[in-house]
């Protein structure tokens, strides 16, 4: 039997990746140990250890067992291809990539490219670093965001 015959188009593969760090974010933003939410979600480990790094041969019932462990629930939304839209997400879960923002990236320097930030990690940072931004640099998204954030969160006017 061909194993790859199983597997899904390799162009689901990114959004399993997306949905594995958005599981694992979640889990480090609440604090949860991996053992206590694979015990949490009734499942071993290893196959959490597979679920977080986005692996598609794990069922779609365990990705749903976890994400129901740690609060995140499933709906069918149309593809979001800009932050600006970012209105269907809840802001208080992970939904800011680290490395699509150039700034961020510098200045998270110590985390993961692919993790997953809330709007509150992510004005935490600027904030606490914002004597490092360098505002000539910044495109437009990511001065978007910034905006956004700004009007949403109360972030200090850190755009000029």
């Amino acid at each position: 039997m061909n194993k790859k015959a199983n597997l899904p188009p390799t162009k689901d593969l990114p959004s399993l990746a997306r949905l594995g760090a958005q599981i694992t974010a979640r889990r480090k933003v609440l604090r949860i140990r991996a053992q206590i939410c694979a015990e949490m979600a009734g499942i071993s480990r290893v196959t959490l250890h597979r679920i977080e790094k986005g692996e598609p041969t794990v069922s779609i019932g365990a990705y749903l067992q976890v994400c129901e462990a740690l609060g995140l629930y499933f709906a069918l939304l149309p593809l979001v291809g800009q932050e600006a839209d970012i209105k269907l997400h809840d802001p208080e879960m992970p939904h800011i990539r680290i490395k699509d923002y150039a700034q961020l990236k510098a200045l998270a320097w110590q985390l993961k490219d692919d993790e997953y930030l809330t709007d509150a990690e992510a004005m935490a940072i600027y904030e606490r670093n914002k004597r490092f931004l360098d505002l000539t640099h910044l495109d437009e998204r990511e001065r978007n965001l910034m905006q956004r954030l700004i009007d949403t969160r109360g972030m200090e006017q850190l755009l000029v």
